[in-house]
């Protein structure tokens, strides 16, 4: 089949490289170059333990001082408010013990085979160097600090991660950096990262060109349809462009394309912001995530990328670089000696549904047409996987992975 992937980010990336092993032929539409967007600054966490949802059992008592704070953890810019709420008391609705249980499950089923389905693609790309497995360290003040985060973690081992207590001397031991200012942790040793995620991302695409993909600098703005199934897409100078199949993996910006082919979808944009550290004098060989601070730190080869925090502001509000600096200062609170002289800032569109899950699977009401999108926090480390799967649907065969938690259905109620 000739299919059209809309999106060339990790995701709709890594869903090319799996349809091309299976003959299909692929045409990527965006006005973008790849890891233009999201995945050229996200954290390059490569992470099986990543399986909790965002909104957690008790987070509803924390939100509204949450929203009090516009430097604070998340926060709605006023003006947004009228938009965001109905989604945000969605997303409340899922906090509860079961249903964190039930997402983490589906989590845990998509994220377990992170490495089994980004190797053959990045060794094929050439690209292997890129990603590293040495592991991510959740580290704490104390011991009575991890308590309070104690049922996560424990949901976390109860799935099958792999997961193990570090003491004060074996956590300086392993993070030299760290020391006095972390004095317990935990580690997940089937880890890892990629040094740069848009090197990573581009490395695929370029494998994907190698192999035949054509590439379409335009913005899809519809579809042409027959008889139940998509025949072309429609891009923004009017022109159509014919396909046998089309996969939709635009990220925050997909859901004006699925309403077009009957399917109502509440994604949202969670903007996220980093701040990478080109200057940085430390020596991390860990991915480090500082519960305490919510910050994700990542060793890269253009230096320290820190990672985190979530605003809703839409798509077309100009990023508010503050909310960067708040993530610098965190980080020079738990690295004193940091040498933070030279620096850049960064802010992207995470795109996110209520309930932490993606959105995999045919469109209900087309059938040719496969939609890829809405992994928020996780995209580099769910991309591979949901590729592999998306290619198992194309070719109507029963996916490795259940996917019916990611059902594009189940917010039809």
């Amino acid at each position: 089949m000739h299919i059209a992937v809309i999106g060339n980010g990790i995701v709709g990336t890594c869903a090319a490289a799996w349809l091309q092993r299976e003959g299909h032929k692929v045409t990527f539409v965006d006005p973008l170059g790849p890891a233009e967007a999201t995945s050229f600054g996200n954290a390059g966490s490569l992470s099986p333990s990543a399986c909790l949802p965002v909104g957690m059992p008790g987070m509803w008592k924390k939100v509204p001082q949450w929203l009090l704070d516009p430097l604070g953890p998340l926060t709605v810019r006023w003006w947004y408010a009228p938009v965001a709420a109905p989604w945000l008391v969605r997303f409340l609705r899922h906090s509860s013990v079961d249903e964190v249980v039930r997402i983490a499950t589906a989590l845990r089923g998509l994220l377990a085979p992170i490495f089994e389905c980004y190797e053959p693609l990045l060794q094929r790309a050439g690209a292997t160097g890129l990603m590293t497995r040495s592991g991510c360290l959740y580290v704490y003040s104390g011991e009575e600090a991890a308590r309070q985060w104690a049922w996560g973690m424990g949901l976390r081992r109860q799935l099958g991660v792999v997961m193990r207590d570090v003491g004060e001397e074996e956590l300086v031991e392993l993070e030299p950096d760290l020391k006095g200012r972390f004095r317990f942790g935990i580690l997940a040793p089937e880890n890892g990262s990629t040094v740069d995620p848009a090197a990573f991302t581009r490395a695929l695409f370029a494998q994907c060109e190698r192999d035949g993909a054509d590439i379409v600098r335009k913005r899809v703005t519809g579809f042409r349809q027959a008889g139940g199934s998509v025949t072309g897409v429609t891009t923004e100078d009017g022109e159509t462009l014919d396909c046998e199949g089309v996969v939709l993996a635009g990220g925050a910006w997909s859901a004006r394309l699925t309403s077009q082919l009957g399917t109502s979808i509440p994604l949202e944009t969670q903007r996220g912001y980093h701040v990478t550290v080109e200057s940085t004098n430390l020596a991390l060989r860990h991915t480090v995530m500082a519960v305490e601070h919510n910050i994700m730190v990542n060793p890269m080869r253009m230096g320290l990328r820190i990672a985190g925090s979530v605003e809703f502001a839409g798509l077309k509000a100009a990023p508010d670089y503050r909310r960067a600096d708040v993530l610098l200062t965190r980080a020079k609170d738990m690295f004193p000696h940091l040498d933070t002289s030279r620096t850049t800032q960064w802010m992207g569109h995470r795109p996110c549904l209520p309930d932490s899950l993606p959105v995999i699977g045919r469109a209900p009401k087309v059938d040719n047409a496969w939609f890829a999108f809405g992994h928020g926090h996780i995209g580099m480390c769910g991309a591979a996987s949901t590729g592999r799967e998306i290619a198992a649907l194309v070719a109507g065969r029963t996916p490795q992975i259940d996917l019916s938690p990611f059902s594009p259905t189940r917010f039809a109620a």
